[in-house]
């Protein structure tokens, strides 16, 4: 995503440097970063050069220029199930992996229907089978989302989900020998 800003901010002439960040403004809230913000969630995004005019709408933080992102949703999805707000915590409690098994780790991209109903649309990262069967019967037997909204109707919307069990463990390091 910061290399998708960056195109498009040279492409327009802002021109800044990583050290200099515009202003991010997601449904017409300033946000730190729009990393964490799935492409497919994203409707549209409108770059307002680092000029007298937007400095005087915005203020002085946006001595850098702004990026507006419209997302396809005005309310995010929201999970809240069983004492969990969070969807990742709710997994990692719901999936059986003891701490005598190995780490593991599933990254995956879920789409929330707009019956709330979660499903996996892409698995970006999995190490093991058996560790991401765990976690898609997690997914099939979750409780429903509260679906994003447009406009008072639910709209589908991506999720990123990143999965690592047992908590406090990290995976071990791969060690590559490279032949020249």
């Amino acid at each position: 995503m910061r290399l998708i800003v960056a195109l498009i901010a040279t492409f327009v002439g802002i021109g800044f440097t990583y050290a200099q960040q515009p202003m991010y403004v997601v449904g017409g809230k300033v946000v730190e970063s729009i990393d964490d913000i799935p492409h497919e969630n994203i409707e549209r995004i409108d770059v307002l050069p680092a000029d007298e005019a937007t400095i005087a709408e915005w203020g002085s933080a946006a001595h850098e220029g702004v990026i507006i992102v419209t997302l396809r949703y005005d309310t995010p999805a929201r999970f809240s199930a069983e004492g969990f707000d969070n969807f990742t915590d709710y997994l990692a409690n719901t999936v059986v992996w003891s701490d005598k098994m190995p780490a593991e780790r599933v990254s995956l991209r879920i789409v929330v229907g707009t019956d709330g109903r979660a499903t996996i649309s892409e698995v970006l990262q999995a190490t093991s089978r058996n560790f991401l069967r765990r976690v898609e019967r997690a997914i099939e037997q979750a409780p429903l989302w509260s679906p994003a909204m447009r406009d008072g109707t639910p709209v589908e919307s991506i999720q990123l989900v990143n999965l690592l069990l047992p908590k406090g463990k990290s995976l071990p390091v791969e060690h590559a020998v490279i032949m020249i």
